[in-house]
């Protein structure tokens, strides 16, 4: 795909300034993503410790991966917690969302501001409220207390992604509706969901990937029963570095990208059901 240049007839300095903040941008770009990019050779090293040059490439690491203990374990657990924190997370913030689009709703900015307030909290915070909570009422180191923690971090994701696909909503196809005898339940399945389906699902996406990769509150609550897969990374890295990590690291990111990837795919349906109902 070819890159636009700057418009015709710009003067000499606006040309200059143009290439320069793009020139920034592709810098800024490479800084972020160097470090890991650099993880993804030593993922491949023969050796057994991490250093450059290679002493040689194997797959070695990636075997000691799909190894049952303790990768496919922690990984096992990443999947039941992620599984059970998107349903919840999707499900309630679809609801919030639906909720905080009626332009009647008394105190929405209050509301508004509780739900993302996970946002905005630093974590080790949310992570110590949420351990003393759950020690009096004994879900610490529990898959259910795990899997709620992870569901009041996600439901943001969800609130956020939902209300910006409701901004484009068309109401009266919901009075079109109700107009023809359709009931609230049968116009939210019939007529809501399936035009807010994309953002909804994004919002599952973000929200799998935001429990997928929680380590601070997964810290404070998991038992050794419960170990995910940023837990066992994070305890790896302190008491032996070994290139297993980084072959993990570089599988998440390849799961990092195609959901990237199908996140790009929703918005483009979004935007084309949004066209089409316009």
């Amino acid at each position: 795909m070819r890159i636009p240049g700057p418009p015709p007839h710009t003067p000499p300095v606006y040309r200059l300034w143009w290439y320069a903040m793009r020139l920034f941008v592709a810098l800024v770009c490479i800084f972020l993503l160097a470090p890991i990019l650099a993880i993804v050779p030593i993922s491949f090293s023969s050796g057994s410790f991490l250093t450059y040059p290679l002493p040689g490439f194997s797959l070695q690491w990636y075997a000691e991966v799909f190894e049952p203990r303790p990768w496919m374990f922690a990984l096992k657990n990443s999947l039941i917690v992620g599984s059970g924190a998107t349903v919840l997370a999707t499900t309630l913030g679809t609801l919030a969302a639906l909720g905080l689009a009626k332009g009647n709703l008394p105190g929405r900015s209050a509301v508004n501001a509780f739900l993302i307030s996970p946002m905005i909290v630093p974590l080790v915070i949310t992570a110590v409220g949420v351990y003393f909570f759950f020690a009096r009422i004994g879900l610490n180191a529990s898959y259910p207390g795990l899997i709620l923690g992870h569901t009041a971090l996600a439901v943001p994701f969800v609130v956020i992604t939902v209300t910006a696909t409701l901004e484009g909503f068309d109401t009266n196809l919901i009075r079109a509706g109700q107009s023809l005898g359709a009931g609230p339940l049968r116009v939210f399945r019939r007529i809501t969901l399936p035009l807010i389906a994309p953002g909804v699902a994004s919002g599952a996406i973000f929200a799998f990937a935001i429990s997928f990769d929680e380590v601070v509150v997964t810290v404070f609550l998991a038992g050794p029963a419960q170990r995910t897969l940023p837990r066992q990374m994070f305890d790896g890295i302190r008491e032996n570095i070994s290139p297993a990590i980084l072959a993990v690291a570089t599988l998440l990111v390849l799961v990092a990208l195609a959901l990237m990837v199908t996140i790009g795919l929703l918005k483009r349906r979004s935007d084309r059901l949004r066209g089409l109902h316009g």
